[in-house]
């Protein structure tokens, strides 16, 4: 099994998508040790730690990566299966911003209230016990929360020689935090330049679909990805799959414009898998389907559009790439 190592250095961690040279190259078939770093590059340790103090713009959201993919050519199809997304820290943190989030004034929705005040919430990470723990700060109000670690950035180079901040999702990947991108799932990117030039990060210990706040617990992840590329087919939007469901994305604004990218996706993605009519298919997803909110807070919104496999036949998908991944998951795991 070709398993490679990485642990980037402050110094190595990137804040675009695009725009930078591969760190390491990587054959198709190998799986991959990551080192993520959490959105505020560890900065932010304690209540007193506020991130417009200690972090400076626009070095937020650092990315583990690029990758260089031998083989992979603008048309291709990247499957990246997430093996194991682990804290690598017994605790996490969440903030509010003055103009950051769904529910406060920002550059694009300017009012006239005041701004919310910045504030740091620190959150106990029990990994043994699969917990998280929230503290009121103004009160005496605590509570266990599920462990639900996933990633909320991951994403290839864009198209046309752009480079994005890695805060901004959108046919790339990039910064789409849903909480659908957890251990077990296989995302699918197209390719836009050679060696598609992939890189993960933003990892969070359990986020709430919307991320309103415009935070989520946010953390340090020790993380294992599986590679495999899929030549000649290209993917128009970030694609993920788990045992029981496909699912496509949309990042755009306004949100109902995010929610139309993901659902004409799915749409036409389930026609092609089951040979339907697209409005036979459009009638199936309006009523199977299900629509998670990933992130109404960032530069672009994101929404996904969920469907049962059972729905559809079981069809064959990317030729079984997410169940030749999760077989190499587990063999990996089975060696550790």
């Amino acid at each position: 099994m070709n398993v490679v190592s990485y642990r980037p250095r402050p110094d190595d961690l990137s804040y675009t998508f695009g725009g930078r040279p591969a760190i390491e190259s990587v054959a198709p078939g190998a799986v991959l040790e990551l080192y993520t770093e959490d959105c505020f590059g560890g900065r932010v340790r304690g209540i007193g730690d506020l991130p417009s103090q200690v972090c400076e713009f626009p070095y937020l959201n650092p990315v583990t990566g690029p990758f260089h993919v031998e083989g992979a050519e603008p048309g291709d199809t990247l499957a990246l299966h997430f093996v194991s997304i682990e804290p690598a820290r017994d605790w996490a943190v969440s903030t509010t911003f003055p103009h950051f989030g769904a529910l406060t004034s920002t550059h694009t929705t300017p009012t006239l209230q005041p701004p919310l005040e910045e504030a740091v919430w620190m959150y106990e990470v029990d990994a043994e016990r699969r917990t998280v723990r929230y503290r009121a700060r103004r009160g005496d109000f605590a509570v266990e929360m599920p462990l639900d670690p996933m990633h909320g950035t991951v994403g290839v180079a864009p198209a046309a020689a752009e480079a994005r901040m890695t805060i901004t999702p959108d046919a790339h990947g990039g910064n789409m935090d849903t909480p659908e991108l957890r251990a077990g799932v296989t995302v699918y990117l197209g390719v836009n330049v050679p060696g598609a030039l992939f890189a993960i990060g933003d990892g969070h210990c359990r986020q709430g679909h919307g991320e309103v706040c415009g935070t989520a617990v946010e953390a340090a992840m020790n993380t294992v990805v599986a590679v495999e590329l899929i030549k000649g087919v290209a993917t128009p939007w970030p694609r993920l799959e788990d045992d029981r469901h496909i699912m496509s994305t949309g990042s755009a604004r306004p949100l109902e414009d995010a929610y139309r990218i993901s659902q004409h996706d799915l749409v036409t993605w389930a026609a092609s898998l089951t040979g339907l009519d697209e409005l036979d298919a459009y009638q199936l997803v309006s009523q199977g389907g299900q629509a998670p909110v990933g992130n109404v807070c960032d530069t672009n919104y994101t929404m996904v559009a969920k469907l049962p496999k059972a729905y559809l036949g079981d069809p064959d998908v990317y030729g079984s790439a997410h169940a030749r991944l999760r077989a190499l998951g587990e063999e990996y795991l089975s060696t550790r």
